[in-house]
């Protein structure tokens, strides 16, 4: 059975279990955070030494894993066998899970956490376990996914945080949800009940300042903000460290694709939609499509192109710096 990770998470804090269990997926937060529960709130501290037993797939083979799901509890009423880092366990072996979960331990939960890569959907062992048990799959989240996400993670632990905010934590750190909830959980215990996280909060706990980013930078761009432009690109090269070029031009490309695409739209009413951004932002492309002509992005693409070669010293004797590119390539953007 396919289960969400909030429809396992009921399940198991109300006590109905199941003999199998695969959390796989690209996306390992979600694998950790649900592993962690079965490691620590499933057999009782007093029991977790004679009825809990964790396991890695590069050091144990399957028979070796399902000799342990066969033993009885001796202090606790289940006993939980949780395999890590699952994948490394040859695929020529899963047959024999199958063949276990024909008649599994009744007491015993086989948690599998299966990394990186997909078990085969046409092996016998996924069909069992799909039969038997719950599967747990979730995928990478697309970039434009990430600020809702943050939105919700942020309300589940009773705050709010801003809409910019959000895009500005996810513009730079990426969609690794690890991370962002590792920051943000920093930044819980500084806030009183309810309070709202601002960009003044972001700066002061995550250090992303909030003058100076790729995302007041692209603001500043779309608006052909020359002075605002500046002052971004000249703290950028003074800070190489903090705002990589590595960071700002793909965030950068993906900015002047949304204007293409939104200067196109038919029905600019579905500008949100079509663009994958919250429509508090859909007035900055707008502003920004009033700025650029098609032609003008085309070129502020092949802009990015060039800088990008050169940042990689491809056409670059070596002498320009990272800043110095940054600089020259917002010139030509802007003008």
């Amino acid at each position: 059975m396919q289960l969400s990770d909030k429809q396992l998470f009921e399940e198991l804090k109300a006590g109905k279990y199941r003999p199998v269990y695969l959390l796989t997926g690209e996306e390992n937060y979600y694998i950790d955070i649900t592993s962690d529960y079965f490691e620590n709130h499933i057999i009782s501290e007093e029991s977790r030494d004679f009825d809990r037993t964790i396991l890695y797939g590069r050091d144990v083979d399957m028979s070796t894993v399902i000799s342990y799901a066969k033993q009885f509890p001796m202090m606790s009423p289940i006993k939980l066998v949780l395999v890590k880092e699952a994948q490394d366990i040859p695929l020529k072996e899963w047959d024999l899970l199958a063949a276990y979960l024909q008649h599994p331990m009744p007491q015993t939960l086989l948690v599998f956490c299966y990394r990186h890569k997909k078990l085969d959907k046409r092996s016998k062992a996924y069909k069992a376990i799909n039969d038997n048990g719950c599967i747990c799959e979730r995928a990478k989240l697309y970039d434009d996914q990430v600020p809702v996400w943050i939105g919700t993670f942020v309300n589940e632990h009773g705050h709010t945080i801003t809409q910019k905010g959000s895009v500005l934590i996810a513009e730079y750190l990426g969609n690794d949800l690890g991370k962002i909830a590792n920051e943000l959980s920093k930044v819980f215990l500084s806030l009183a009940p309810g309070d709202v996280i601002n960009d003044d909060i972001i700066e002061q706990n995550i250090g992303i300042s909030k003058e100076y980013n790729v995302f007041e930078l692209q603001s500043a761009i779309g608006r052909r903000d020359v002075v605002r432009c500046n002052r971004i690109v000249n703290h950028f090269a003074a800070n190489p460290k903090e705002n990589p070029i590595q960071m700002v031009l793909p965030t950068l490309y993906n900015y002047f694709i949304k204007i293409m695409v939104y200067h196109q739209l038919e029905d600019k009413k579905q500008a949100a939609s079509a663009l994958k951004v919250n429509p508090y932002f859909v007035k900055d492309y707008a502003t920004a499509a009033g700025n650029y002509s098609l032609g003008k992005l085309a070129s502020c693409i092949g802009y990015l192109y060039e800088a990008d070669l050169r940042s990689k010293g491809i056409r670059n004797s070596g002498t320009v710096t990272d800043g110095e590119l940054l600089k020259e390539l917002v010139f030509k953007v802007i003008h």
